[in-house]
C-alpha cells in the first residue's frame, strides 16, 4: 500500500515522474502512479529530485560557522597552521555548539549523511570526539554521521596518540584515520602498522589523509592498497585528497589506479583550488571509486565553504573541466550515491527499495543543477519534510 505520493517531479535525466513511498522507502518511481484517493499527495511543481547528499569528508570540530568572521591567518608550515588553529579555537564557542551549527546548515541544504574527521591526539585527548559525539546524538535519526578518529598532529611524532586512536574507536568512532605517513611521521611502515593494526583489531574502517606529492605519494598509495588487499579490507578503506594522483604521468597513474581498484580502496577529493588533484574520469575507467566531501568549512585552514554538497559537485566539475551532461552527472554521483557507497551506506538513491531521502529543487535536470546550484531546496527524509531538532 502506498502511504505517500509525490507527483509532478523530474528525474536527473530530465524525465517526468511520480514517487511513491511506503515505510520511508520508495516503492515505485515512474510516471502517473495510481493510488487510492485517500493517499496524501505532494505536488513537487515540476522540481528536479536528487538523492539526498552525502558529505564524505568534513571537519565538524574545526568550523567557525556561526561565529563572527575570522580573517585567515597565514602560516609558513603545517606545525604553524596547527598553532594558529589552536589559538583561534580557544576564542570561539565549544566544539559541540559549532558542530551543531554546521550540521544544521548542511541538513537544510540537503545533506542527510556525512563522515566527519575529528582531531584526537595525546594533547587534546578525546575532548573533540566527545563534543562531536554529543552533537551527533542530537541529530540521530535526521543526519547519519560517521566519525573518524583523526591524528591531525601525526601519530609517531606525537607520543601517546596511537593509544588515543585506539581509545577513540572503543568509545564510538567508526573509522581510524592517518595522515601523511612519511611526510608527517617520517616512517611509513610504522605509521601504517598503527592504523591498520587498530582497524584489524577493532573492526574499524580506515580513512587516511594523504597530501604527499608526486611519486612518493603514489608509493604510499601502493602501500595502502597492498595492506588493504592482504587484510581483506576492500570497500572499508579510503584515502582522502591523494594529491599525488594529479602529479604523475599516465603510466604511474594507471599502475596505481589498477592497484587501488583491485584492493577496493576509494579516493575522496574536494577539488581544492590551489592544488593538482586526482583525475576523476581516468581513475573511474580503472574501476576506482571516487567520492566527494567539503573538507574544511570556514575554519583556520581556509575561509571558504557553506556545507553545500551540490556546490561542491559544481566545483569538482568546474576544476575537472566537465562540460557534458554525462560528466556533470559523475560529479553529482560523487556527492550522492558514490559517497554513500564509499561510506558503506546501503539503499541510497532514486530507485524502488531505496530510502526515500531526497532533495527537490528548481532545475531541469541533474547536469543543470550541478552547473548552477539553485538556492531553493525542499528536503525530505524517509518521505517526510525535514524537521530540524530544537
Amino acid at each position: 500500500m502506498i502511504e505517500r505520493l509525490f507527483t509532478n517531479a523530474l528525474l536527473p535525466d530530465g524525465t517526468a515522474t511520480d514517487l511513491a513511498v511506503t515505510d520511508g522507502r520508495f516503492v515505485a518511481i515512474e510516471p502517473d502512479i495510481a493510488a487510492d484517493e485517500a493517499v496524501p499527495r505532494i505536488d513537487l511543481g515540476g522540481r528536479l529530485v536528487l538523492p539526498a547528499f552525502v558529505d564524505g569528508h568534513i571537519h565538524l570540530d574545526k568550523s567557525f560557522l556561526g561565529e563572527p568572521w575570522q580573517p585567515h591567518r597565514p602560516a609558513a608550515s603545517l606545525r604553524g597552521r596547527l598553532a594558529v588553529e589552536k589559538a583561534l579555537l580557544a576564542g570561539v564557542r565549544p566544539a559541540a555548539e559549532r558542530a551543531d551549527a554546521l550540521i544544521a546548515q548542511a541538513a537544510r541544504l540537503g545533506t542527510m549523511a556525512m563522515r566527519s574527521h575529528v582531531d584526537v591526539d595525546a594533547t587534546t585527548g578525546l575532548s573533540h570526539l566527545h563534543a562531536v559525539m554529543s552533537a551527533r546524538e542530537k541529530w540521530r535519526g535526521i543526519v547519519d554521521i560517521e566519525l573518524v578518529a583523526f591524528p591531525q598532529a601525526g601519530i609517531l611524532t606525537c607520543p601517546g596518540t596511537a593509544d588515543i586512536l585506539d581509545a577513540a574507536i572503543r568509545e564510538g568512532a567508526e573509522v581510524v584515520g592517518g595522515i601523511d605517513p612519511e611526510g608527517m611521521d617520517g616512517d611509513s611502515e610504522d605509521h601504517l602498522d598503527v592504523v591498520f593494526g587498530i582497524a584489524e583489531r577493532r573492526g574499524a574502517k580506515i580513512d587516511i589523509h594523504l597530501h604527499e606529492a608526486g611519486l612518493p605519494g603514489v608509493a604510499q598509495l601502493h602501500r595502502i592498497a597492498a595492506r588493504t588487499r592482504a587484510l581483506g579490507l576492500g570497500g572499508r578503506v579510503a584515502v582522502s585528497h591523494a594529491y599525488a594522483l594529479g602529479d604523475v604521468d599516465e603510466p604511474a597513474l594507471d599502475a596505481v589506479a589498477r592497484a587501488l581498484a583491485d584492493a577496493g580502496v576509494a579516493i575522496m577529493t574536494n577539488a581544492p583550488g590551489d592544488r593538482a588533484f586526482p583525475p576523476i574520469l581516468r581513475l573511474r575507467e580503472h574501476g576506482v571509486r571516487l567520492f566527494a566531501g567539503n573538507d574544511n568549512i570556514r575554519d583556520a585552514w581556509w575561509p571558504y565553504g557553506n556545507g553545500d554538497m551540490l556546490q561542491r559537485a559544481m566545483l569538482i566539475g568546474y576544476r575537472s573541466g566537465f562540460y557534458s551532461d554525462e560528466d556533470l552527472g559523475v560529479a553529482l554521483d560523487m556527492a550522492t550515491t558514490e559517497a554513500a557507497k564509499a561510506l558503506g551506506l546501503e539503499g541510497r538513491g532514486l530507485e524502488p527499495g531505496a530510502q526515500a531521502s531526497f532533495v527537490a529543487l528548481p532545475a531541469s535536470c541533474g547536469a543543470a543543477a550541478v552547473a548552477a546550484p539553485p538556492a531553493e531546496r525542499l528536503v525530505f527524509r524517509h518521505g517526510i519534510g525535514l524537521k530540524l531538532p530544537d
